[in-house]
């Protein structure tokens, strides 16, 4: 059987890290993954050798040298081609599970909403570079730009998340019209983490139970 594909969307500082660990101390034990199946956990950008090179261009590039719009849009779409065809395929074919800190939805959101360039030119690279592949579940944690401003006052800004206020408003508009057009999970992020938790450990007992039941049906 097919593994499990899970995705985390969010501006920074909506807790996403946070939440992926505690599935990969959760999930293994929590009786959803078939036995001897693996659970890898990987990113975008950067869940590559070659999308971590992409990931130092795109976020931290060197001084005086910003790629274009269309130039960062396409340099994610490269990442994630490589990236899909590397890591998350193969191991979906093999029957593994795969949580990423962001996916696809991230690229409209933050180049199509955030830098306005053209939807449907984005969504016809999502489809080349996903080769049709869509998670099987999203989880959205949905966070006011105000309060990812206040959680991320002692970190130094990467090129993306020094965008400004204008910027993230653009993008977390962006992502509350992906998650009900893509019906992903939302859920509000400034909530405690424990009860963020149980609501996604609750989502994922819904519907993977449910399939396996299903199935066997």
């Amino acid at each position: 059987m097919k593994g499990r594909f899970i995705v985390f969307e969010g501006i920074d500082g909506c807790g996403k890290t946070t939440q992926i660990n505690e599935l990969t101390t959760w999930l293994p034990s929590s009786g959803l993954m078939p036995e001897g199946t693996m659970l890898h956990i990987t990113r975008e950008p950067g869940g590559t050798e070659l999308g971590k090179a992409l990931r130092q261009l795109l976020l931290n590039p060197p001084k005086k040298i910003v790629p274009e719009a269309l130039t960062e849009l396409l340099m994610y779409a490269a990442d994630r081609a490589q990236h899909v065809s590397e890591i998350i395929l193969p191991n979906l074919n093999k029957g593994d599970w795969i949580i990423s800190d962001r996916f696809s939805g991230s690229t409209l959101a933050y180049q199509g909403y955030g830098r306005q360039l053209d939807l449907d030119l984005i969504n016809q690279l999502e489809r080349i570079a996903t080769q049709g592949l869509n998670p099987d579940i999203t989880f959205w944690l949905d966070l006011s730009i105000n309060k990812s401003i206040a959680r991320r006052a002692n970190f130094i800004n990467d090129r993306i998340e020094a965008e400004g206020e204008e910027f993230l408003e653009k993008v977390a508009y962006g992502f509350s019209i992906l998650a009900k057009e893509r019906n992903w999970i939302t859920i509000q992020a400034e909530q405690s983490k424990t009860y963020i938790s149980k609501v996604i450990k609750e989502q994922l007992i819904h519907q993977f139970n449910f399939n396996k039941r299903t199935i066997n049906a």
